[in-house]
């Protein structure tokens, strides 16, 4: 993901689906620590429910 995508995937996160700024840079760092994407990372973690990672992916689909 490019880096204007990746900004704008954090603003959506923020402030579409309330992910908490601490939260949203844990996942981050996990996302980098490991291979995974930003969403996969924060649905696994428990950051987001799967209604919110199905949310995220139809966005991405129209970024």
């Amino acid at each position: 993901m490019e880096a204007h995508q990746q900004k704008q995937l954090r603003l959506f996160l923020l402030e579409k689906l309330a992910i908490s700024p601490r939260s949203l840079d844990m996942a981050v760092r996990l996302c980098e620590a490991s291979v995974g994407s930003l969403p996969m990372v924060l649905w696994q973690y428990g950051l987001i429910d799967l209604s919110q990672l199905n949310q995220v992916f139809d966005w991405m689909e129209t970024v």
